[in-house]
């Protein structure tokens, strides 16, 4: 339908001039949606060469394929053309200056490659026009000579992009060119533009009537009316647009659009805005992350962990919905670090000093995966707590002391255990230091009725008892369990000889806490075989002391892992070495008078015998 409602006259001449062949060529096809308009100039020096009209033939072939006005398809007919020419054989590769020109009847747009000419008139005035692909063209731009200068430069024919170039083929295609009625699209080779200037053409045009024969027989005549020598040849096309294609589906197609186009802008407006708020929010939870994170550290360093707890919820929070997983680690760290520290800060709140001592040592490896963030406050609440257990080592002894007589040193443990409190502020430490004085007054002058022989036998195993307790309390913060096992199992020894209930019971308490950090239960079984063996041959060997010793640990291990026979079996075994030490101990009381009688009966019962 758009060539049927419109009217476009194409005309056009091409003859040899003085030459033997004509090596211009002009075609051109007219489709019902598309037109398409070519001219072309053999550059080959042969005539026989036809380079013109396969590049043509090759272009308008290629059109006819793809019909389009698309700026990749009008570069794509002249590569086609390039390439034929480039592919062509023969003694001399073909070339050639070409010019095409695409109209919808409604649009136009061209390009071209080399010198052949391309002028749009418009109201007897050029509206557009080609430039020479040449090197002549560049220098006479250069020096701002006329453009009709041009015609007679000797590089006028030096072109840097011709069609059968081959490599470096580079066309220029033009923007799309509204077109309107009476436009007058022409397109000419060198047989023109050397011997006729741009003025006399424009006069031929601005006169042009309804017929563009009319305008071609005036050129031609122009032309040869000059007479020029040597005349090459030309070839002169011409197109009348008299009337142009009027879409009677352009109000609703514009209408159309503008409605497509509101759609797809509030569409990609609100992309945008949301790809905007979401940028902007994960930017604010970024930014929220990096201050609650801060005021995280902030908190850990003023000792603030249950703040500290709320503000690392919140970061972590964050990083899990920005998935920041370096973040996410990294504050998972701190996290993990203050929720031991919260747990051990609640369980020495509670008084339980030693359970609170091994959850500080806990959150201090923790405290190594969040930058030692914790160290300074964790080192302190060890300190505090090893002094709490001091005081709390210094009254117990200052009892043990007591209850043996020993008023003098139990009262430097109460004074040591009073006045470690009061520079630590142990309020409660301080009152139970104080209240053990108070006692140990009250019981003074009751105490001093019992005699001196029993007193000192108690203070001296009181002392030891106690001296062994802490001797294992040091070993045990020090992380020497085995050796706090020896001392706590001694000292619970002797707490049952002196029926002291409660420090049987406390040192019973920490040597589970001993075997439980010892190895597993086969280990245990071992170690107490090792015991009643090291303690059978102390017992061959007399030494019914240490055996005991020996037995005493064999049976505490064989207790804390539930081995109740083997128990039995121990405190039988010591019962044997009791019965042993005391008749040895009978028998040295006895002096030698019962040696001399145990010898004489001994010879009596020879004498008898023989």
């Amino acid at each position: 339908m758009r060539k049927q409602n419109s009217v476009f006259q194409t005309a056009f001449l091409s003859e040899a001039g003085s030459q033997l062949e004509n090596n211009d060529y002009f075609a051109y096809v007219e489709l019902d949606k598309y037109a398409c308009y070519v001219i072309a100039d053999g550059l080959n020096e042969q005539p026989e060469a036809e380079s013109a009209r396969l590049a043509i033939e090759t272009v308008l072939l290629a059109f006819q394929e793809h019909p389009s006005m698309r700026k990749s398809a009008v570069r794509s007919y002249l590569k086609a053309g390039n390439k034929a020419l480039q592919q062509a054989k023969g003694e001399s590769r073909l070339k050639a200056s070409v010019a095409v020109a695409v109209t919808d009847y409604t649009k136009l747009r061209y390009g071209y490659a080399g010198n052949t000419r391309l002028r749009l008139y418009r109201e007897g005035t050029v509206r557009e026009k080609t430039r020479d692909m040449s090197l002549g063209d560049d220098m006479t731009k250069k020096r701002g000579l006329v453009k009709d200068a041009l015609a007679r430069h000797e590089e006028r024919n030096n072109l840097y992009t011709w069609m059968g170039q081959g490599k470096g083929f580079a066309p220029y295609i033009s923007k799309k060119i509204k077109l309107v009625n009476g436009d007058i699209l022409t397109m000419y080779t060198r047989g023109i533009w050397e011997n006729l200037d741009e003025g006399e053409l424009e006069d031929i045009f601005s006169e042009a009537k309804d017929d563009p024969k009319e305008c071609l027989d005036n050129v031609e005549d122009m032309l040869l009316s000059k007479q020029p020598e040597g005349l090459g040849n030309y070839t002169f096309a011409a197109v009348f647009a008299d009337k142009i294609f009027l879409d009677p589906n352009r109000k609703r197609r514009i209408k159309k659009i503008i409605i497509v186009s509101v759609i797809v802008l509030v569409i990609a407006l609100a992309i945008a805005l949301v790809i905007w708020f979401l940028n902007w929010q994960r930017k604010n939870r970024i930014e929220e992350m990096g201050r609650r994170y801060e005021d995280t550290l902030d908190y850990i360093e003023d000792s603030n962990y249950v703040r500290a707890k709320e503000e690392c919820e919140k970061a972590l929070e964050l990083a899990e919905k920005l998935r920041d997983k370096e973040k996410l680690q990294e504050i998972s760290g701190y996290m993990k670090l203050i929720e031991a520290v919260n747990m051990a800060d609640d369980i020495y709140a509670e008084g339980k000093y030693e359970e609170a001592q091994e959850n500080y040592r806990t959150a201090k490896e923790r405290s190594r995966y969040a930058d030692h963030a914790a160290d300074t406050y964790i080192d302190r609440k060890l300190e505090s707590i090893a002094d709490y257990l001091s005081v709390f080592d210094y009254i117990r002894l200052g009892d043990s002391l007591a209850v043996k007589g020993d008023f003098k040193d139990a009262e430097e443990k109460y004074l040591a255990a009073k006045n470690l409190a009061t520079s630590i502020h142990y309020e409660e430490g301080r009152s139970q230091s104080m209240d053990a004085l108070d006692r140990l007054y009250e019981d003074l002058a009751a105490r001093q009725e019992e005699t001196e022989a029993q007193v000192q036998e108690r203070v001296a195993e009181e002392t030891g008892a106690a001296e062994l307790s802490a001797q294992g309390d040091k070993a045990f913060a020090e992380g020497d369990y085995e050796g706090a096992k020896v001392y706590y199992a001694m000292a619970m020894d002797k707490y049952q000889g002196l029926e002291d209930v409660a420090n049987v019971e406390a040192a019973n308490t920490k040597l589970k806490a001993c075997i439980k950090k010892s190895n597993e239960k086969d280990e245990q079984k071992e170690l107490a075989a090792e015991y009643v063996e090291t303690a059978k041959q102390l017992e061959e060997e007399g030494e019914l002391a240490e055996a005991k010793k020996q037995y005493i640990l064999a049976k505490e291990v064989y207790t804390a892992i539930g081995e109740e026979e083997k128990v039995s079996q121990m405190e039988n075994r010591m019962d044997m070495l009791e019965l042993d030490r005391e008749e040895k101990m009978k028998k040295e009381e006895a002096g030698p008078e019962m040696a001399e009688d145990e010898m004489a009966a001994e010879e009596g019962q020879t004498v008898s015998g023989n």
